[in-house]
């Protein structure tokens, strides 16, 4: 049969069409791939960031980059120790922490409010050494800290050195976000507390707390959390209703109440505990230090320097200028 090169150049056209288009339907017709079979990008197991965290640990932990500045530290005294115990207090880790120090008293004094100004805040509380009194200036303490928009609160006694760096150092391992409570037991066993629940009988409840007499920090995020209990004036009852003192109340709505567990230190130390066992090679890298009282005047951190025993007995001035070296009442390296 003729057929035209008309007729096969028609033909070719229409065959190449045909290839076209049968080789744009061949991805169509294979079966489709789920989203799940693609390779995925592999997930960073990487810890969530805080806001103003801006450094990591070797261990890829984020750091919280704490300032002085961040911290409430607040000092319980009574009018008879403003001259005998604060004026030491002063002279030595308070003027390192000027800014960041409130004096918690139960009277006027032209003489301290010249020294420290707005930081003195007289509580109008008893000045007997009584649990309503102390549970009275807790109370004051709290919501100054609450107040002061700062992220950590520590409580320190007015026969306490404060070891700025050091308290600086541990309280930047933790986030203030977060649920702390650090400090040190005067007890090796909880506490025990009679909870008035009902009309007809108590229920008792175990807690540990961290003595007032060693100072203790409580992070924002942890205050807030107590607020029901301890704001405004609420401190007092919560207090009255297990009828026990200042510290162990704080203990009582953390640990009982909120389920927040003590973080047990060592670094902080009450005259309560035998300070001369503490290792001399240690000393400077605590936290909080005290001294013995008028039953034991002996209970002293052992610390050689260039101040005695007698011109020195609390041995601060001792550690201060171990620690300050260039202060200009310490003496020179030469004299040691």
């Amino acid at each position: 049969m003729h057929v035209s090169s008309m007729g096969v150049s028609k033909l070719c056209f229409l065959f190449s069409l045909a290839l076209c288009a049968l080789l744009l339907l061949i991805p169509t017709l294979q079966p489709s791939q789920h989203q799940g079979d693609l390779p995925q990008p592999r997930a960073h197991n990487k810890p969530a960031r805080h806001p103003g965290q801006t450094k990591r640990t070797v261990d890829g932990d984020w750091v919280n980059p704490l300032e002085l500045k961040d911290i409430f530290i607040a000092v319980k005294t009574t009018r008879k120790y403003h001259k005998s115990r604060l004026d030491l207090l002063f002279q030595t880790w308070v003027s390192k922490a000027k800014e960041q120090t409130f004096i918690f008293t139960d009277g006027e004094d032209q003489e301290l409010r010249r020294r420290a100004g707005a930081n003195v805040i007289n509580t109008n509380c008893s000045a007997a050494h009584t649990r309503q009194a102390l549970c009275c200036k807790m109370s004051v303490e709290y919501d100054k800290f609450i107040e002061s928009q700062r992220k950590w609160f520590c409580h320190m006694d007015d026969d306490n050195y404060v070891i700025v760096p050091s308290l600086l150092k541990l309280l930047s391992s933790y986030h203030h976000t977060q649920d702390v409570y650090l400090g040190r037991p005067s007890l090796d066993h909880p506490i025990e507390a009679a909870e008035r629940v009902k009309s007809d009988g108590s229920v008792s409840v175990k807690f540990w707390f961290a003595t007032g007499g060693a100072g203790f920090c409580i992070s924002r995020g942890l205050a807030l959390k107590m607020s029901p209990w301890a704001s405004l004036g609420n401190f007092i009852s919560t207090a009255e209703k297990i009828r026990l003192p200042d510290d162990c109340t704080m203990g009582y709505i953390i640990e009982a109440l909120l389920e927040v567990t003590l973080t047990h230190t060592h670094l902080f130390h009450s005259h309560l505990e035998n300070l001369q066992r503490l290792p001399t090679d240690t000393v400077l890298e605590q936290v909080t230090l005290s001294y013995g009282g008028f039953e034991n005047r002996r209970n002293v951190i052992s610390i050689g320097g260039a101040f005695s025993l007698v011109e020195d007995p609390s041995r601060f001035k001792t550690v201060h200028c171990l620690l300050y070296p260039e202060t200009d009442w310490c003496p020179s390296k030469g004299h040691h």
